[in-house]
């Protein structure tokens, strides 16, 4: 789904969460495109002008969410969890704690060890010698309902992250699942069903399927304190 559509759906999704709709997560890949959050100053960290990234079929997209520049695309799994914050016992730094816990999860059940980084939000893992991001977060709370999500590189092209300094962060590589574990890699498929569990095990999601994007919806019950 591409960027602006997916960004459109998820305003409506929130609309009707905050309405008292049954909350959800949104999970798709989307094509080719660079975002920029909302802090100012961010097109430093664009590395080609725009005629380059067109010639590469690669968008770009000044977004509302929180964070700093990033790429999406084919082979990266997006989440996007539209849920009422407070309903979970959630603060806005608790709530990005567990995404990096839900992506962590993820990770452990394909073999893969990650952690986090107390100077820069997002999940990381040993790639070689090297401390590498597989995953990055930014999110927006609006009226107390969340956007935006997650981005977990699977069979990411990594080539595309040459077009920018990644989330700001100078010097500091990306990796994927399929850079770590080849030929075992999981199917996307595996990845979002693995990815799902891990939202059902801290909030008690049940999967559902829906045209345009998998998600899973969040029935009441007892909020978890963050």
């Amino acid at each position: 789904m591409a960027y602006r559509d997916a960004w459109a759906y998820q305003e409506r999704v929130h609309a009707e969460v905050l309405a008292g709709g049954r909350e959800r997560l949104l999970l798709m890949e989307h094509p080719p495109v660079i975002t920029t959050g909302r802090r100012p100053g961010q097109g430093k960290n664009i590395l080609r002008a725009g005629d380059a990234l067109a010639a590469r079929g690669v968008e770009l997209v000044e977004s509302d969410r929180g964070g700093d520049v990033t790429f999406h695309g084919p082979g990266q799994l997006i989440a996007y969890p539209i849920l009422r914050l407070g309903d979970h016992g959630f603060t806005v730094s608790g709530y990005v704690h567990f995404l990096e816990d839900v992506i962590v999860s993820t990770l452990a059940a394909c073999g893969i060890t990650g952690g986090k980084d107390p100077c820069a939000i997002g999940v990381w893992t040993r790639d070689g010698r090297a401390l590498a991001k597989i995953a990055a977060i930014g999110v927006r709370i609006r009226r107390g309902g969340t956007l935006h999500g997650l981005a977990l590189n699977v069979t990411t092209d990594l080539n595309f992250f040459d077009l920018i300094v990644p989330c700001g962060l100078v010097g500091r590589p990306v990796t994927s699942v399929q850079r770590l574990l080849a030929e075992r890699t999981p199917t996307m498929e595996r990845m979002k069903k693995l990815l799902a569990a891990q939202f059902e095990s801290g909030l008690g999601i049940l999967p559902e399927r829906s045209s345009g994007a998998t998600v899973s919806a969040c029935p009441g019950g007892t909020p978890k304190p963050r």
